[in-house]
């Protein structure tokens, strides 16, 4: 609780008394270091990280860490203290196979997916359960300036498809994206014709979910 609102000196003095699990679990596998880390309390997660005695790691029941956690709602200061140590794994997965890349992305936290880019330490092309990359992501939410931060990635698959043969161009026509749609139509590397596994193309998502803006945008290359 002291964590969950950011008490840094009640977190420190129950440390200091040497008789507290600073990585105790509640029954949903929450800790100290993944409530501080929600919340964005950048001290508190100093704080656990330099006693040397909680998992980084620890994942609760749906498998996030506090990596994932931080992610979701764009803390970057407590991503970089994180991605700062050692013991932290930046491409954890979840139960779905969701790495924090996917979190940040699916949430548009820009800098945070920067962060995580720039460690080198993530697959940027991992895929979740659905197939789905960081990509696919935030394209199917319309998260401009993050697939723009993706796509000027060397190590990312602008065609990428997911399990159902689905890129993140079919997710943004489908969703009526129109500005994702114009800037993934904008690389070279993007191939406008793919077929995901029925024979769809985006212009035929876009066409079936009444996305006029779109439509227009992909008949000019048809």
């Amino acid at each position: 609780m002291a964590a969950t609102h950011g008490h840094e000196a009640v977190v420190k003095l129950l440390l200091d008394t040497g008789k507290v699990d600073a990585d105790a679990q509640d029954k949903d596998g929450w800790t100290a270091l993944r409530m501080a880390a929600t919340h964005g309390h950048e001290a508190v997660v100093k704080l656990l990280l330099d006693t040397g005695k909680v998992d980084a790691d620890a994942q609760d029941k749906n498998g996030w860490t506090a990596l994932h956690w931080a992610a979701k709602n764009g803390h970057e200061a407590v991503i970089k203290l994180l991605l700062d140590t050692s013991k932290v794994d930046a491409g954890a997965q979840d139960r779905d196979k969701r790495t924090a890349l996917h979190i940040a992305a699916e949430n548009g936290h820009e800098a945070v997916v920067k962060l995580l880019l720039d460690t080198g330490k993530v697959d940027a092309d991992a895929q979740d359960k659905n197939g789905w990359t960081a990509l696919h992501w935030a394209a199917k939410n319309g998260h401009e300036a993050v697939v723009k931060l993706l796509l000027d990635n060397s190590k990312v698959d602008a065609n990428a498809r997911d399990w159902y043969g689905q890129t993140a161009l079919h997710w943004a026509a489908k969703n009526g994206h129109e500005a994702v749609v114009k800037l993934l139509l904008d690389t070279s590397k993007v191939d406008a014709g793919a077929q995901d596994e029925n024979g769809q193309t985006a212009l035929d998502m876009a066409v079936k979910n009444g996305r006029k803006a779109v439509i227009k945008l992909l008949s000019l290359i048809s």
